[in-house]
């Protein structure tokens, strides 16, 4: 399951950014060299030329691109079809031989299941631990869970159901490239067209898990605006995959649950207070 952590630096020159890795022991820097060099090919100008690599330690050299990062805005009506028009530019543009020959993207959606579920018995056993020393007196009823408890709760419950064994089994039947990340800083506005950056998870990848992404990010909300569902409306679904869909971003909010309430306890919290609640909110409405 993904992170909090920050996997890379970048230094930004005038015309270049070079990527330096922090890790990359499942190929961070050839999963962005590669594609970086697919797009340079079947879809010139949606994301940075490629320009030099070094191995040890690695490092990616990329054009820069002009344009502001989504993240920290409020996201217009008006963009939502041009980024529409880059995810999908992105996800079609390589050949399909040249896409079956890809790895997996990282994180595919059993191994976020897998994540899940562990994660949600470890938090559900420190919750108990919690109620059973809170101390409370004889006699006094049971507190009323807050609504971080009760998503926890009902997420742990949902997350149990043997179907979503069979939900993420297997590989896509139209698989497309994959982004893997849906971090509203990797997609650049420049006034005219929306380009991407930001490619070491990338990989061959089930079309809906990254749309599910995307809308589940937490960049969407809690520093920026985004309306997901009217951005999922400009990508036509039939309705299996409006179900799968359904249960792709449920399960990506649950994961986005386990992980802010982890970075909450921390001594220094990536996140403003309430971010924790607020994704509490989110997820109840998804599972409601």
């Amino acid at each position: 399951m993904t992170d909090l952590t920050t996997t890379h630096s970048v230094d930004i020159g005038r015309t270049t950014v070079v990527k330096h890795y922090r890790s990359w022991d499942r190929g961070e820097p050839e999963r962005e060299w590669r594609t970086l060099t697919l797009l340079a090919r079947y879809a010139p100008g949606l994301a940075p030329a490629p320009l030099e690599r070094t191995p040890d330690p690695p490092t990616v050299t990329m054009e820069r691109l002009p344009g502001d990062p989504l993240r920290g805005t409020a996201v217009a009506p008006g963009l939502l079809p041009p980024l529409a028009a880059a995810v999908t530019r992105f996800q079609e543009a390589v050949p399909r031989a040249e896409l079956e020959a890809l790895p997996p993207r990282l994180w595919a959606p059993g191994d976020i299941l897998a994540g899940v579920r562990d994660k949600c018995a470890t938090a559900l056993a420190e919750q108990s631990g919690r109620t059973a020393g809170s101390g409370r007196g004889s006699g006094a009823g049971p507190e009323p869970p807050d609504d971080r408890e009760a998503a926890l709760a009902a997420g742990a419950r949902w997350v149990r159901n043997p179907a979503l064994d069979a939900l993420v089994a297997g590989e896509p039947a139209a698989p497309v490239l994959g982004f893997a990340d849906g971090n509203l800083a990797n997609y650049l506005w420049d006034g005219s067209r929306i380009r991407l950056v930001d490619f070491e998870s990338s990989g061959r990848a089930d079309r809906i898990q990254e749309l599910a992404e995307i809308a589940e990010h937490v960049s969407v909300w809690v520093d920026s605006s985004l309306d997901a569902d009217a951005l999922l409306g400009h990508f036509p679904l039939t309705r299996p995959e409006r179900a799968r869909l359904r249960d792709l971003r449920r399960l990506a909010a649950l994961m986005w649950l386990l992980m802010l309430d982890g970075d909450s306890r921390t001594p220094r919290p990536r996140n403003p207070p309430g971010t924790v609640a607020r994704q509490a909110e989110r997820l109840l409405g998804l599972l409601g």
